[in-house]
């Protein structure tokens, strides 16, 4: 998936602008990048877009332990948009990244996130059995 493809599919999930999209997207991969081993970021970055890929690096390797409330708090302050906006367009780019990563990257990831993540990632998400890395 192209970069701006990949834009265009995390605007139209909640019906959203390319323009407010763009910051939402980059937002919500900073945050997963900090939740996420820094192994695990690297190995999701690959498959990115090259413009999107530097938004999932990371300073250190230990994911840093957060839960479900303060991730949209961080994607709301980063992206300077309100809180709604922020858990739409974070579930945007979680069903985005599902469609434009393989299925055991997006696996792998969604496998280092507290179960409470799980609701957001649709329906590709029952299949994993539940682990709980980096929590």
């Amino acid at each position: 998936m192209k970069y701006a493809e990949f834009i265009q599919s995390v605007a139209t999930r909640p019906k959203m602008s390319p323009t407010l999209a763009e910051p939402i997207t980059r937002a919500t991969l900073a945050t997963l990048a900090e939740r996420l081993s820094g192994g695990q970021a690297r190995d999701l970055a690959a498959q990115l877009p090259e413009g999107l890929r530097g938004d999932l690096r990371k300073p250190d390797e230990e994911a840093e332990p957060f839960e479900l409330p303060e991730f949209f708090e961080r994607v709301q302050q980063r992206a300077a948009v309100e809180f709604q906006t922020a858990t739409d367009g974070v579930r945007a780019v979680l069903d985005t990244l599902r469609d434009a990563v393989s299925e055991k990257e997006y696996q792998d990831s969604i496998a280092q996130l507290p179960k409470e993540f799980w609701q957001l990632t649709g329906p590709a998400a029952t299949r994993l059995e539940p682990r709980r890395i980096g929590t």
